[in-house]
């Protein structure tokens, strides 16, 4: 128990309340918490390589659209700048990132490199329809079921790099996700890259730790 006390103050009381309520209920001391904890740590990690997989494969495939649509060069067509939102005041402005991000560099793929994860998500709302998605979302994600329409696709993608970014977020934090259904956010990654290349979704399959670092949680 002198140990176990020892790390909760090195760690801080504060970061260990909800390690600890989570055990408390499950009728566990201060130990369990600290396994849950350390567990937790492992799981975030094992995320890590999904999460990767999946924002790469992701904004490969807008920034194929984007070819498509705006040529080699996008990053730099004057067409494609009048395509995103102007706005003012907090909260993330894509446009400026954009701006941001290539006046470093000259070469698209740096720029595809560089832009945030939340830059990807945000080309899946409604205001690109017409101009890239309608035409171009089945030719990027090929494996799309057929039994849904693209608007529905493109809603329901927007909604799950959304959900995956808060993941990765909590993540990067050292956040707790024992709380989430985790099983859920690897198959929605998992689906999401499916729908790019099903090859590259088995490959994650054999490369991923996430299913087994989920069987050993501790309670």
């Amino acid at each position: 128990m002198q140990k176990s006390c020892a790390v909760k103050a090195a760690l801080s009381p504060s970061r260990m309340s909800t390690y600890e309520a989570r055990a408390l209920a499950a009728g566990h001391d201060i130990s369990a918490a600290l396994k849950l904890y350390a567990w937790n740590a492992r799981i975030c990690g094992a995320f890590l390589t999904p999460l990767h997989i999946c924002e790469v494969v992701m904004r490969n495939a807008v920034a194929d659209a984007l070819e498509s649509v705006h040529g080699p060069q996008w990053p730099w067509n004057p067409g494609f700048d009048r395509s995103l939102p102007r706005q003012s005041g907090p909260g993330y402005n894509a446009l400026k990132d954009l701006q941001c991000v290539r006046q470093r560099t000259e070469k698209t793929g740096q720029v595809i490199a560089e832009l945030k994860f939340v830059f990807w998500e945000k080309m899946f709302t409604s205001r690109h329809d017409d101009r890239i998605w309608n035409t171009h979302l089945r030719h990027v994600l090929p494996n799309l079921m057929s039994t849904e329409t693209i608007a529905e696709h493109r809603k329901r993608i927007f909604g799950d790099l959304n959900s995956i970014r808060m993941l990765r977020n909590r993540i990067a934090h050292h956040e707790p996700i024992f709380a989430r259904d985790l099983l859920r956010d690897f198959h929605v990654i998992q689906q999401l890259i499916e729908a790019r290349c099903s090859i590259a979704a088995q490959w994650l399959l054999i490369e991923q730790q996430v299913m087994d670092t989920i069987k050993d949680r501790p309670f």
